[in-house]
């Protein structure tokens, strides 16, 4: 018998001062039995640190969401459509191969991959030389004690506060806060 996901809820305010974008947004996560805390919170931070484009790039238009990612390789772990269906942003989190990344940037206007754990810098210096080609690539990576300490925060029932300024992201609960600065690869 296959076990399920576990669904997770979070309720998150984003204050992105760097866009000039505020919204709240109610999110349901889907943690696949494979996923790790750190990974699943991971994709909440690359979507509260794109948010802005849902205003930026749809006009307020558009479907920001969370993909079926390690359910699915032909999703990302967070997407976001305009009101055509169009896919304007593919997010990988993680340390993706480099044919289903280019793959992405063929399928998609833009794509970001956040990359993270102490393993990172040896996967991008083992894969760099195969992305180097789309144009419509950015790689981040989130730094080991950041993600490590995002796991901390997951809780079935969430109340998130993101707030992106100078790059930096400060997310926190009632109880305690986490900057992360990604570090821009490529």
């Amino acid at each position: 018998m296959a076990l399920k996901s576990t669904i997770f809820k979070a309720s998150l305010a984003v204050a992105d001062i760097d866009h000039n974008y505020y919204a709240d947004h109610a999110l349901t996560l889907a943690r696949h039995p494979s996923e790790t805390d750190e990974r699943m919170m991971i994709r909440l931070v690359a979507l509260a640190l794109n948010a802005h484009q849902l205003q930026d790039v749809c006009n307020g238009d558009g479907t920001l969401a969370f993909g079926a990612g390690l359910s699915n390789p032909d999703e990302p772990d967070v997407w976001l459509r305009d009101f055509t269906g169009q896919v304007k942003l593919w997010i990988e989190v993680g340390q993706p191969e480099d044919k289903p990344v280019i793959k992405a940037c063929g399928k998609a206007d833009a794509v970001i991959v956040y990359c993270f754990n102490h393993a990172a810098e040896i996967w991008w210096r083992g894969i760099e030389n195969k992305l180097t080609r789309p144009q419509n690539l950015q790689v981040f990576r989130v730094p080991t004690a950041a993600s490590q300490s995002l796991a901390a925060l997951a809780q079935r029932s969430m109340q998130l506060q993101a707030t992106i300024q100078e790059g930096t992201l400060m997310l926190g609960d009632s109880t305690r806060s986490i900057d992360i600065e990604p570090v821009r690869m490529r």
